[in-house]
């Protein structure tokens, strides 16, 4: 079997079974296996830290492992760096079959830290069995030193290890979510996957195709090649899962001017800005049989062009990226939904300046497809609960980039069509 410690709502494991593989996730959080149910995921729910080890002894080939990383991420107070040293102390511990958890755990400041050493207790335990084959292990940048310690630990095991940080977006991933990642294997040179995309798309040349261009939220997300150049206009699903009434109407104002016949959703240009230009066109193609260097449309009444941008949170630090370019790294934290869509108002054609609409909510859907799920992926729970699942959740995109070696398949880039 393929063990999935924290396995959370399933990016790890839809991966797997795209590659035709199935995992067994270890799994606290209620909302979190309730999802996977719902997509069909073997889960256990349990403490990973209390669940026996012995089960899995002689049965397992590979082993996954994403720790919780609100100790350590630059959204929390980062309280794991302070608790370093006793993960390292604990780490150290275990890899020689020495608990001493309990009496680390009294003097963490963030009871999570002690986390990230847990996948040890069973790497220890299975490698009295030979097990498992290989490994992957993902969290944020700041615990790579953790990292590089495993990996001392399972070199003198006998395994090949790499570790590193990693861009999601150069792996497809519309979202530049860097990573720190370990991959360890008994049986293969364990390196990171070559990169299928890069920042500017790279020409043919004699040793084959070049990468292509990292993709973006507006590619992910099908605005321009369907009838939603715009953010989602939806009412409903407020914080707890109660209504969440329109953005000082912004929302209203957009499903108002389609219903009217004054937006013009065909028009696939309806994205660029004076900021963005035929450059839109140069990077995605161009569309309705348009020349790139055609100007846009005239828009009529009070159809203008908006040039739509993410906020990741609402951190005075928050990134802000076009819907031309990939996402800043999602993440969700007390409120149910910090990433807001903004606008920037190109002028009229009247030459009046038109005030942008205000700030809207990313959907849930919309944030999921920006971490490379489905459409249609199962979430469960409310508001706050599925935006809390998708910002911790790996991107399945990157999971299979890490995967598919390990497990001798070949990715399919078709299973992972953003825009269908």
């Amino acid at each position: 079997m393929v063990l999935d410690l924290f396995a959370g709502p399933g990016g790890w494991s839809h991966a797997l079974t795209l590659l035709g593989v199935r995992d067994i996730g270890l799994e606290w959080d209620a909302w979190a296996c309730k999802t996977r149910a719902a997509a069909r995921q073997l889960t256990i729910r349990t403490d990973v830290a209390m669940y026996p080890v012995g089960p899995f002894l002689g049965r397992t080939t590979g082993l996954i492992a994403s720790p919780p990383c609100q100790a350590w991420s630059m959204a929390g107070k980062r309280l794991g760096l302070r608790d370093q040293p006793l993960v390292h102390q604990a780490l150290a511990d275990l890899a020689v079959g020495r608990d001493t958890r309990e009496q680390l755990l009294t003097a963490c400041q963030d009871e999570r830290s002690l986390l990230a050493a847990e996948p040890m207790r069973y790497l220890h335990a299975l490698n009295q069995h030979g097990q498992p084959e290989w490994i992957a292990m993902e969290e944020v940048p700041d615990v790579l030193p953790l990292w590089r310690q495993y990996a001392a630990v399972l070199r003198g095991w006998g395994f090949s290890v790499w570790t590193g940080i990693l861009n999601a977006a150069d792996y497809g991933v519309p979202q530049t979510r860097r990573r720190a990642i370990l991959l360890a294997s008994r049986t293969r040179t364990a390196e990171p996957p070559s990169p299928t995309h890069s920042k500017v798309a790279e020409p043919e040349t004699l040793f084959g195709p070049g990468r292509a261009q990292w993709v973006s939220m507006a590619e992910a997300l099908g605005w321009g090649a369907t009838d939603r150049p715009v953010p989602t206009v939806c009412a409903g699903g407020g914080p707890g899962g109660g209504p969440e009434p329109f953005p000082s109407g912004s929302r209203k104002t957009l499903s108002d001017a389609r219903d009217r016949g004054t937006w013009k959703p065909q028009s696939t240009l309806v994205l660029q800005s004076r900021r963005e230009g035929a450059g839109w066109s140069a990077r995605h193609g161009a569309r309705e049989n348009r020349p790139a260097d055609e100007p846009a449309p005239t828009f009529t009444g009070e159809a203008h062009r908006w040039s739509w941008s993410l906020r990741s949170n609402n951190q005075s630090n928050a990134t802000v990226r076009r819907s031309d370019e990939p996402a800043g790294t999602l993440f969700f934290g007390h409120r149910a939904n910090e990433c807001v869509w903004i606008a920037e108002a190109a002028p009229s054609t009247s030459g009046e300046e038109q005030p942008a609409p205000e700030s809207i909510r990313i959907t849930a859907q919309e944030a999921g497809r920006l971490q490379t799920f489905p459409t249609d992926y199962p979430w469960a729970g409310n508001k706050g609960q599925v935006f809390g699942q998708i910002g911790n959740a790996v991107p399945p995109r990157l999971a299979a980039h890490l995967l598919a070696p390990h497990l001798g398949k070949t990715l399919n880039p078709d299973d992972f069509t953003l825009a269908a």
